[in-house]
């Protein structure tokens, strides 16, 4: 099965269209009851990618509503926390006494077993939500803490909160050309730096041993150069200069790490770019500007250092991709022969 599914209410009849999307709903996150003006022309896109231990959706649909009462509940609880990011029009939720309306930027967080209303605005735009799904029994943070948070407004404009939302917006992006391998360790930082930002906002009281802060440290400082790509001037000094730590320090986090923190800027560039390349959509696309988009402004340099890993030019990958499937199945892509 593969890692990233989309599906769309085009692939169903206007008059199901919305009785489906309730389904969708309900198998992909939970079960709820469910209405909305658009019932008869209702539309809906829903992306969702397997990562590692969690699961990140993506979801944009015509204005709703959404309640999820007792009867839901007792019928059946995964036992979960979603941490929802508001991309479109404005969503007014409300769980365990606590209302609140959030609007585009702003993140919150709900619970499977506890009831739960919320209303999709309609402002004339799609309802656009990214949720993560964060398991309750694992997650290293007091469940009293947690709970108190529940259907309330999540500062994502600063700190920890700022870097997971520009995260997760990243992830809702890039996850399409992002192979299994990626997924996982992309799905680890998402659980990562969501513990590290409900630890913040609890106050936990949970001791940190230095091998938790150092774990915390590289996660972020891995998000972050995940955040950052595309900028020519990402480089160990700014890296260590943003999170105000020495660059020894940078370099003694990576010191376990497969590769140093310079390696890991140049091979997940290299990766963005050699997914751009394959991509159909980018076909008519210089090389060059690809590479650029990256990072890597130079283009005999950035054909050198793809030659080295890959084996082979920019030019030769690309036509290797987008080499029509022979009758045998063979993509005729490297490894595939």
């Amino acid at each position: 099965m593969s890692e990233v599914t989309t599906i769309s209410t085009a692939s169903v009849g206007a008059r199901d269209a919305f009785e489906w999307w309730s389904q969708v709903i309900g198998d992909t996150v939970m079960p709820v009851t469910t209405a909305s003006p658009y019932a008869d022309r209702f539309r809906g896109t829903a992306t969702a990618v397997r990562l590692t231990d969690t699961e990140f959706s993506d979801f944009a649909f015509s204005p709703m509503a959404a309640r999820r009462a007792a009867a839901h509940i007792r019928h059946g609880d995964p036992e979960q926390y979603f941490l929802l990011l508001v991309h479109g029009s404005p969503i007014g939720i409300e769980q365990r006494r606590n209302n609140t309306l959030l609007t585009s930027g702003e993140m919150t967080l709900f619970d499977t077993s506890h009831p739960l209303s919320c209303e999709f605005q309609d402002d004339g735009r799609l309802s656009h939500v990214s949720l993560l799904r964060l398991p309750r029994a694992t997650l290293p943070v007091p469940q009293d803490g947690v709970d108190r948070l529940l259907g309330t407004t999540l500062s994502a404009r600063t700190g920890s909160g700022a870097l997971l939302s520009s995260y997760l917006t990243g992830l809702r992006a890039e996850t399409g050309r992002c192979d299994p391998e990626e997924l996982s360790r992309l799905g680890a930082v998402a659980l990562a730096l969501s513990e590290t930002f409900l630890t913040a906002l609890t106050n936990s009281t949970v001791p940190a041993t230095h091998e938790t802060r150092h774990h915390v440290l590289l996660t972020r400082v891995r998000a972050f150069i995940e955040a950052n790509l595309a900028d020519p001037d990402l480089r160990p000094a700014s890296i260590a200069a943003y999170h105000h730590i020495s660059l020894r320090t940078l370099h003694a986090l990576f010191r376990q790490e497969p590769t140093t923190v310079a390696a890991t800027i140049r091979h997940r560039r290299l990766e963005r770019c050699r997914a751009d390349l394959a991509d159909p959509r980018m076909r008519d696309r210089p090389i060059a500007v690809l590479a650029a988009r990256w990072g890597f402004l130079i283009p005999a340099e950035f054909s050198r250092a793809f030659r080295a890993v890959y084996g082979m030019s920019p030019s030769e990958w690309r036509s290797e991709s987008v080499r029509p499937t022979n009758p045998c199945g063979s993509t005729g892509r490297p490894g595939s022969r």
